[in-house]
């Protein structure tokens, strides 16, 4: 665990002094002698260490008064881990900020979803992080600028509305604070390809954006699960990539995320720029992009039964999801049926209820319906046992009320005992909900077919109960240890679509 690493001096200093990409996101250099801050991989020489301090986020590098490295862009480094493994006030704070709560609803909003008051959340973001939530708030609406001043050729005022910021000169004074230039000179060191043409114009809205993540990455499973589970109208494979639709605080887009050896590339197209920073904190969190792959790894290579899995593709990833309640809904229309049949079931709710969308691009056709949509929804329209039945429509009315709250905030242990409460939900609902909604990474499931048939193949105990008094030694990682059983089998969600 690398938890408050940068006040671990020595462990910083060889990090920075070895340039080890594995740290970038976890802290960051600020530099003394010339007001610049920098990710640990930079790769300039390394200054001495008497001009080096180290912080645990851009927001507390730029409060301190220092500006972005134009070499090694430290504010385009992969998000920290932190914020997805753990489940207090200030990681459950982070998954908010990076949500564009604040930008939408302010301090007091994000604090009152925390169930904390204002001053409390404040104290506790800066003793941890350096700064406060308008800091880190701040620091993001300087990075969705920078991403829309170097990948379009949208008017600078536009660019300042999109990121959030009150106004152009507020927008133009954060840009020069933290990059040390002016937003057209940022723009003027985009590089030009001979011959190339510049970057469409988005006046559709659309945007091709590079996401970055900590190697290494193995993308069959993940791309695999995710199209081999689509939603029909909703989620598609096509020509290499993933693309779905994308339900947004200020109106709706559509995603394609291509898997490629360095990054992965996102091609986004929304009906309203404002939703720019939350789109991609959204497929970020779908394809689980800020995890630390060797820190899991190498704990999981502890097993001996695991091992095995792990050396023979490193840096599985959890597929997870861009919206909470829609998943919820999904598992229970999935339980005890195959995975097509999941999908028929998901394809007619989304036909009768979804709200329709343009997609020029490809063959999506709706979004996913809101609980409240799918509260108004007849039971005797669902094809299902009536058990189940009862089941979805107790569900999303919960939701719908606002009695059951799925999001990123959510405590996941109180949040996994109030859908047990629930008729129909049992430990495999909940866990996969854990696990692929909340974002747990230590969500198991011990009554999973597939889990236990690959746990009885490897050697290891196979019933529950002696399953997870094994599996207590994968502690924090066991949804990871869940990605390298499920990926034992034959399955389609373990293959990268062709």
């Amino acid at each position: 665990m690398r938890n408050g690493m940068h006040t671990d001096r020595e462990r910083c200093l060889r990090a920075v002094r070895s340039k080890d990409a594995r740290f970038d996101g976890w802290f960051f250099t600020a530099v003394s002698t010339t007001g610049i801050y920098c990710r640990p991989s930079c790769p300039v020489v390394a200054p001495k260490p008497e001009n080096m301090t180290f912080h645990p986020s851009a927001a507390a590098c730029q409060q301190a008064g220092f500006r972005a490295c134009k070499r090694c862009r430290p504010d385009t480094s992969p998000g920290s881990p932190e914020w997805n493994h753990r489940a207090d006030l200030v990681a459950r704070a982070m998954r908010l900020v990076a949500d564009g709560v604040v930008d939408r609803e302010g301090v007091p909003g994000l604090a009152a979803r925390l169930g904390y008051s204002t001053r409390q959340v404040e104290r506790q973001l800066l003793a941890e992080l350096g700064a406060g939530p308008l800091a880190l708030a701040r620091a993001q609406r300087a990075q969705t600028a920078r991403l829309l001043i170097e990948t379009s050729e949208l008017p600078m005022a536009d660019v300042a509305f999109a990121a959030g910021f009150a106004s152009v000169r507020t927008f133009n004074d954060t840009v020069r604070d933290v990059f040390a230039l002016s937003p057209s000179d940022l723009r003027a060191r985009v590089p030009k390809k001979s011959g190339a043409p510049r970057p469409a114009s988005p006046t559709a809205g659309t945007l091709h954006l590079r996401l970055p993540f900590r190697a290494p990455l193995h993308p069959d499973n993940l791309f695999g699960h995710l199209a081999a589970t689509g939603v029909p109208g909703v989620e598609e494979w096509r020509d290499g990539a993933f693309r779905r639709t994308l339900r947004l605080p200020y109106g709706h887009g559509v995603v394609a995320l291509t898997p490629h050896p360095d990054h992965i590339g996102c091609r986004l197209t929304l009906t309203d720029l404002r939703d720019l920073t939350v789109a991609i904190s959204r497929c970020r969190r779908l394809l689980d992009l800020d995890a630390d792959p060797v820190a899991v790894d190498d704990h999981l290579r502890t097993d001996p039964r695991l091992a095995p899995l792990v050396d023979k593709a490193p840096g599985r990833r959890v597929p997870r999801t861009v919206d909470e309640a829609e998943f919820a809904v999904r598992a229970v229309l999935g339980q005890q049926v195959s995975t097509a049949a999941a999908r028929t079931h998901a394809a007619r709710l989304v036909t009768a209820h979804g709200d329709p969308v343009d997609d020029p691009d490809g063959g999506l056709t709706h979004l996913f319906p809101t609980p409240e949509a799918l509260a108004a929804l007849d039971p005797a329209t669902l094809a299902m046992p009536r058990t189940r039945r009862t089941t979805v429509t107790t569900l999303v009315r919960h939701l719908a009320e606002g009695s059951l709250h799925l999001g990123v905030e959510s405590d996941w242990a109180e949040a996994r005992a109030r859908l047990l409460s629930l008729p129909g939900f049992g430990p495999w609902t909940a866990d996969v909900i854990a696990l692929r909604a909340l974002g747990d990474p230590d969500a198991f499931l011990p009554t999973d077919l597939g889990v236990r048939r690959a746990a009885r193949e490897l050697g290891l105990p196979s019933t529950p109960a002696a399953l997870t008094a094994r599996a207590a030694a994968w502690r924090p990682w066991r949804a990871y240890a869940v990605q390298y059983l499920w990926a034992t089998d034959s399955h389609p969600i373990n293959l990268l679509p062709v």
